[in-house]
């Protein structure tokens, strides 16, 4: 099985190459966060989930990154222009994929004319296909979210809401988790909260103290060697510089 030092390396890579998955990326607010940990006689994943907004992307999504010895469903050749780029696509991320998904439908909950704020009229949106009341500021409030602009909502501030109230439904199903996690590896830990590298400060994963133990975790298959002592850092409020650029 692989050492921990071996899963830090990957991970410390993915930072260096910027496909890690950073809290306060100054593109995207930060609404929702997971992780879960998969592993074999022979293989390991770790998935990071992050359901959040950016305004350039237009709606909200979820974002699954995998990073792991083997992935599964890798992008096919014919998506690149050559042979060449396939290859470097390849060579460039052997141990991690990104992919994503969209747990709120579009439609008319987004104003029409800026599509960063919630419609003034709407009362409702898709997710997850199912009907959800858009909140009133007594049900933001209660969710920790404080408007902006009141009473304007923005469709940030809207994610956090559902992040708050609805969980599980913009997080991932077992399925988007495993979009790129081989069949044969199964679940042995999940996190809902961690102490998350500050990596715009060059904070390495593997320089905290969360992500050494999930590496002997994933090397050993021992989830009781988790046992941290830091305070989890992943909830949006830790993060504000997220979204703002």
């Amino acid at each position: 099985m692989t050492k921990p030092s071996d899963i830090l390396q990957v991970l410390d890579r993915a930072a260096e190459s910027f496909v890690f998955p950073m809290l306060d990326n100054g593109y995207v607010y930060l609404a929702a966060t997971r992780m879960s940990l998969y592993r074999s006689q022979v293989d390991w994943a770790l998935v990071l989930e992050v359901f959040g907004f950016s305004p350039r992307a237009g709606l909200p999504d979820l974002g699954v990154w995998t990073f792991g010895s083997l992935l599964r469903d890798r992008d096919p050749p014919e998506k690149y222009s050559s042979p060449d780029a396939y290859a470097n696509y390849l060579v460039q991320h052997p141990n991690d994929d990104a992919r994503f998904f969209h747990p709120l439908a579009s439609g008319a909950w987004q104003d029409p004319d800026c599509d960063e704020l919630v419609a003034s009229d709407a009362d409702e949106l898709l997710l997850r296909n199912e009907a959800v009341k858009l909140p009133t500021l007594e049900d933001l409030s209660s969710a920790g979210v404080t408007l902006s602009a009141p009473p304007q909502i923005q469709v940030f501030e809207l994610c956090r809401f559902l992040a708050a109230r609805y969980r599980d439904r913009v997080l991932g199903t077992e399925e988007e988790r495993r979009v790129s996690v081989p069949a044969g590896l199964t679940s042995i830990l999940r996190l809902d909260e961690w102490t998350h590298p500050d990596l715009a400060d060059s904070v390495r994963p593997s320089e905290v103290e969360t992500f050494q133990q999930i590496a002997r975790v994933l090397s050993s298959g021992n989830a009781a060697e988790y046992r941290p002592s830091t305070a989890p850092n992943t909830h949006w409020s830790n993060w504000p510089d997220g979204g703002i650029l």
